[in-house]
C-alpha cells in the first residue's frame, strides 16, 4: 500500500489547477479561478506517521490516554493510540496552515475496539467540522484506510482524532495525510424490490417526523440517491416482472433517485447457489438463449423507456460468480442429475454480451455492471472470474460486489477487493449489497426464521442493535469511499423496507412463506425509521 498515493477517484474532480499540479499527482475539485496565485501542492502533516512521537501533535484530555505504540501500518515502527484501563477522554490534534479554500480532505489508516462509535477522525475549520467514525476493526484487527473531507474557508484548518469511551475502549491511527479535492459516496443506493408486494400486503412506512409516506420518499429524503429492482421473467406471484418493475421504477425517479435495473435472468432467485434459467427458456441451445437474453434486456428496458424512464445502471446478472442460466452457462463443472457439466466459459461471454449490448442498444449512457460475491473467497477468486470475462471481450462499465461481513469477511477484504480489482481492470467498484440486523428477533404478528438469528453470527463490535446496524452500514459506505485508489463509488443497502407482513414471503410460489430479512431492514415491525435510515446522507459536516 502506497501512503502517499492520491487516493481520489477520476469521476470527483475536475481538472488541474497548472502543470506543477499534474506533474505532482494531485486532484483538485474546482475552486478558485487564481489557482497561481493559490498552493500547488498539499499541504504536509507533521509527523503523520508518529514515527518522532508526538511531535508536531497536541494533545489534551485524561493524561497518558493518547500515546505512541509500536506497530503502524505497512510495517513501520509507531502510531498513535488512545487507550486507557478506565473512563477517558483524549485528543490529539495537529493544526495545518498555509492553505488555499475548498475542498480539503484528511486520510489515514486506522484501527480500533472496544465500545462502538467512540472515536472520530475530524476536520475542523473554526466552528465547521466533518467527521468519520472509527469502524470496529476487532473482527480480524485490520487495518482500515478512512477518509473525510470539509469545504474550509481560509487559511488553516485542523486534524484531530478525538475518543471519549468506557475504559479499555482503543483506537489507532497512522499514516495521516491531506490532500485537496473530496472523497464522497457517489451512490447511496436502497434495494426496493420488495417495496410493491409489501404494500399490497399491508405494509406502511413512517419517516422520523411520524408522517406515513412512500419508503422511496422517505429514504430518498434521508439521503439515498439510487433505487435498485430486481426483474424476474415470468415469477410465479405476479411481482418483480417487467410490468411491476415499471411501476417502481415511475415512483423512484419521482422521488428523484436514479435507476439500477437488475436482471436475474430467471423467474425466481439467483445467487451463487442457484442461476437457473427461466422455465420458458429451459430447453434453448446457447444461440437461443442468447438471443432470449438480448431480446428481454431490450423488451424491460424498452418498456421503461417507453414510460420516460432511462435506467441509468444496469446488472447483467445477479451475483454471477458460478455463472448464470445454468448449465449452459456455468463457470465451473457442476453435477446435474447424475451428469458432469463441465464449465461454459464461452457460452457465458456470449449472454453477458448479449446483455450488455442490449442495454446500450437502449441507452448508450446507461452502465453495466457485472456483479459478484464472495469476497472472502480471495482476491484470487474475483480476477480468474473477470480475468476469463475480459478474455472473451465482455463489455462492462463498473465492477459490482456483495457485501455482508458476517458472510464475505472484514472490512480490510472489501478494502483489498475495491483497491484490487479498480487497479487491475480500470473500473470503478460498487457495493450493490450490504445489511446489518437491528435485533435477532422475530416479528412475533409475523412469525419465521431470520436468516441473521444468532449472537455467533454477528461481527465482533457491531451488535444487532438499532445503533448496531447504523454503524456497520456507515462502516461499509466510508469503506467503500476511503479504499486505497480512490475507485469505490458507494453502496446499496438491501431491501431496507422489506418489513415483515403475512403475505410478503421469499417464495414467489408459496404465499404462506415469511420474511427472513425484516430484522435486517431499516425500518422496526410497525414501519417506524430506526437510526441507519440517517446514514444514507453523505453530509459529514456539522457547526458548533
Amino acid at each position: 500500500m502506497q501512503q502517499d498515493r492520491p487516493f481520489f477517484g477520476r469521476r470527483e474532480f475536475i481538472g488541474m489547477a497548472g502543470a506543477a499540479g499534474v506533474a505532482a499527482g494531485l486532484v483538485v475539485l474546482g475552486g478558485p479561478t487564481a489557482a497561481a496565485a493559490e498552493p500547488s501542492r498539499p499541504p504536509t502533516v507533521v509527523n503523520g506517521g508518529f514515527e518522532d512521537g508526538l511531535t508536531g501533535w497536541r494533545t489534551a484530555g485524561t493524561a497518558g490516554a493518547a500515546h505512541v505504540d509500536a506497530a503502524g501500518v505497512d510495517g513501520t515502527a509507531h502510531r498513535l493510540a488512545h487507550w486507557s484501563e478506565n473512563p477517558y477522554s483524549a485528543i490529539t490534534s495537529q493544526t495545518l496552515s498555509g492553505l488555499r479554500p475548498g475542498w480539503l480532505t484528511v486520510s489515514a489508516w486506522v484501527k480500533s475496539g472496544g465500545e462502538l462509535g467512540r472515536s472520530r477522525l475530524e476536520l475542523l475549520d473554526g466552528p465547521r467540522s466533518a467527521s468519520v467514525v472509527l469502524p470496529n476493526t476487532e473482527q480480524d484487527d485490520g487495518w482500515v484506510r478512512l477518509a473525510v473531507s470539509l469545504r474550509i474557508g481560509g487559511r488553516s484548518a485542523v486534524i484531530r482524532l478525538r475518543t471519549a469511551a468506557p475504559g479499555r475502549t482503543w483506537a489507532t491511527i497512522d499514516a495521516i495525510t491531506v490532500q485537496y479535492g473530496r472523497v464522497a459516496s457517489d451512490i447511496r443506493g436502497a434495494d426496493l424490490s420488495s417495496v410493491p408486494k409489501n404494500e399490497d400486503h399491508g405494509a406502511v412506512y413512517y419517516d422520523p417526523r411520524g408522517r406515513r409516506l412512500p419508503p422511496e420518499r422517505i429514504l430518498a429524503a434521508a439521503g439515498a440517491n439510487v433505487g435498485r429492482l430486481k426483474v424476474w421473467v415470468n415469477p410465479a406471484d405476479g411481482y418483480n416482472n417487467k410490468a411491476r418493475v415499471v411501476q417502481m421504477a415511475t415512483r423512484i425517479k419521482r422521488a428523484r433517485m436514479k435507476l439500477l435495473v437488475d436482471f436475474h435472468y430467471s423467474d425466481t432467485w439467483t445467487d451463487p447457489g442457484a442461476q437457473h434459467p427461466p422455465a420458458a427458456w429451459k430447453n434453448y441451445t446457447a444461440a437461443e438463449m442468447v438471443r432470449a437474453v438480448d431480446e428481454h434486456t431490450l423488451d424491460v428496458l424498452g418498456a421503461l423507456k417507453d414510460n420516460g424512464i432511462t435506467a441509468d445502471y444496469v446488472q447483467v446478472g445477479n451475483e454471477i460468480n458460478p455463472g448464470m442460466l445454468w448449465p449452459l452457462g456455468q463457470t465451473w463443472d457442476v453435477d446435474t442429475t447424475d451428469v458432469v457439466v463441465g464449465a461454459q466459459w464461452p457460452n457465458l461471454g456470449d449472454f453477458l454480451t448479449a446483455g450488455a449490448g442490449a442495454v446500450k442498444k437502449v441507452s448508450p449512457q446507461t452502465k453495466v455492471l457485472l456483479h459478484l460475491t464472495n469476497v472472502n473467497n480471495g482476491i484470487d477468486s474475483l480476477t480468474w472470474w473477470f480475468d476469463n470475462a475480459a478474455a472473451r471481450s465482455v463489455p462492462f462499465d463498473l465492477i459490482g460486489l456483495s457485501f455482508y461481513g458476517y458472510w464475505h469477511g472484514s472490512l480490510r477484504d472489501l478494502q483489498g477487493a475495491i483497491t484490487a480489482l479498480s487497479s487491475r481492470y480500470d473500473k470503478d467498484v460498487v457495493v450493490l449489497e450490504t445489511a446489518y440486523p437491528w435485533t435477532l428477533a422475530d416479528n412475533p404478528a409475523s412469525p419465521f426464521p431470520n436468516v441473521i438469528d444468532s449472537s455467533a453470527q454477528l461481527i465482533p463490535g457491531y451488535p444487532a442493535t438499532p445503533d448496531g446496524q447504523a454503524a456497520n452500514f456507515r462502516a461499509v459506505l466510508d469503506a467503500v469511499a476511503g479504499a486505497p485508489g480512490g475507485r469505490g463509488l458507494g453502496a446499496v443497502y438491501w431491501e431496507p423496507a422489506w418489513t415483515s407482513v403475512t403475505g410478503s414471503g421469499w417464495d414467489p410460489t408459496n404465499p404462506a412463506a415469511g420474511d427472513a430479512w425484516e430484522n435486517q431492514a431499516v425500518f422496526d415491525w410497525h414501519g417506524r425509521p430506526l437510526p441507519a435510515l440517517a446514514e444514507f446522507s453523505d453530509d459529514h459536516t456539522r457547526c458548533g
